[in-house]
């Protein structure tokens, strides 16, 4: 496995999207285009499958160092209320435009810390979702937690509104790496407030690990999953920590580079983590995720139904993915809009009445059939091109590009079909990059991915 290591470990997407964001086309894009494909994909899915809300909740009171997300650092909280009057409006922007009560099927609230916002604030920004919108039949609300200041009331706030899924990101408990991140959250933490959001009734708890972490060891990663285990959360992400400090605004600066794993040794992480888990009940769901046979996201992953977008993986797909937030992005199904980054200039537009969107993409007949492709390798790990609907004219250099790793034991090509191996599994970002045209006709100039492996 070294020498494949050594020869796949190279910066490739995660591909939450296809296109992938540095290869969106801003020259045909335009809000109105984007406004005109949301409006289009929500008259075609909201009855049947309802949209999907994601809430970007960017404050943190301290800084993480391992973290790419958008965020902003302070321990003012006079900030809360503003920001949520600005996501409240930009809702309603949104409901205006699609004419009709969209049916929410899935919301997540992400960060920065949600957490850091008050269980009565949470309460008031959720309450003023559905002034305007109806739960779907079905349904799965979800937030990130901090397990140092995740309280009951903060669960039971939201508990009382719909969520019953909450995840913690855990990443490791050795001290030293703990340190390193300057993410400092004893076992006991985490154990108080697993056991707290099982009390008020959350049916899915979920923890994110990170392997790759600087002074990581497989022997912390093996005590992580070892204590892990003792809460059994439904499920798991085990991520590859991605080092990307070039990225501005980046707080990936807390240690030095010679402090991470070599490449052999993070995967070895991986490996014998992914080994331990599954001896202690959690099934592989897609790319670094994990879970118990009783957690939607395997009963998803068994139906076919698995799912990946901007959040992730979803037990289930919808056409429509709205982003509220600074930063959020957004999902027509035929096309992408981004919201400006800066919090000040967010709060200005959406003042000013306006959807606060500074890129996008609108995807091409070519873009949506590639897409396809890579959200079935993504999801289930094999694709098929026999039909005119799944078909693309540089197909057959994405198979020039695989036939390699065909080689290696990753794939099995069948007649018009790939599948790949339980070998390639780790090797999935590599082989959708195969299939990435736009990557393949236009090669970055500078980094700008993490690497693969």
């Amino acid at each position: 496995m070294s020498h494949l290591i050594q020869k796949y470990n190279i910066p490739g997407p995660r591909y939450t999207s296809y296109p992938t964001v540095p290869y969106w086309d801003q020259e045909t894009f335009s809000n109105a285009e984007w406004m005109s494909t949301l409006k289009k994909s929500f008259d075609e899915s909201n009855e049947e499958e309802g949209i999907s809300l994601y809430i970007h909740l960017p404050y943190c009171e301290s800084l993480c160092t391992f973290c790419g997300c958008h965020k902003r650092i302070t321990k003012r909280h006079d900030v809360e209320s503003p920001y949520i009057s600005a996501v409240l409006k930009e809702w309603a922007l949104y409901c205006d435009l699609l004419g009709s009560r969209p049916k929410i099927k899935e919301m997540h609230l992400g960060g920065g810390t949600p957490t850091f916002f008050s269980p009565q604030n949470l309460k008031i920004l959720i309450n003023g979702i559905f002034e305007l919108a109806d739960k779907a039949d079905a349904y799965e609300y979800s937030f990130e937690g901090h397990p140092n200041n995740t309280t009951k009331e903060h669960l039971q706030a939201l508990f009382d509104v719909g969520f019953r899924r909450v995840s913690y990101g855990v990443q490791d408990y050795n001290e030293r790496v703990q340190k390193a991140i300057h993410r400092i959250q004893p076992f006991e933490n985490v154990k108080k407030a697993t056991e707290a959001a099982r009390e008020i009734g959350y049916t899915s708890v979920s923890h994110d690990l990170i392997f790759g972490l600087p002074h990581q060891t497989l022997e912390h990663v093996e005590e992580t999953i070892l204590k892990t285990k003792s809460l059994r959360p439904d499920r798991l992400a085990f991520y590859s920590y991605a080092h990307v400090p070039w990225i501005k605004g980046n707080g990936q600066r807390g240690f030095k580079d010679e402090d991470l794993p070599s490449p052999n040794a993070k995967r070895q992480q991986y490996e014998e983590g992914k080994k331990l888990l599954t001896k202690v009940g959690y099934k592989e769901i897609g790319m670094d995720h994990f879970a118990l046979e009783s957690d939607s996201l395997y009963q998803s992953m068994v139906s076919g139904k698995l799912h990946r977008n901007f959040m992730g993986y979803t037990a289930s797909k919808t056409q429509v993915m709205v982003g509220l937030g600074a930063s959020s992005i957004s999902d027509s199904w035929y096309s992408f809009a981004q919201n400006v980054k800066s919090l000040e200039e967010y709060e200005r537009l959406v003042g000013d009445n306006v959807i606060p969107i500074y890129r996008g993409h609108i995807l091409t007949e070519e873009d949506r059939v590639i897409r396809k492709h890579i959200l079935n390798l993504m999801c289930r790990f094999k694709t098929a091109w026999g039909t005119e609907e799944s078909f693309f004219p540089e197909i057959s250099l994405a198979k020039d590009k695989l036939a390699e790793m065909e080689q290696d034991g990753l794939v099995v090509f069948g007649i018009d079909e790939l599948r790949v191996t339980e070998k390639g599994q780790p090797f999935i970002r590599n082989i959708c990059m195969a299939f990435d045209v736009l990557l393949h006709r236009k090669e970055p100039g500078t980094r700008l991915f993490s690497m693969t492996i």
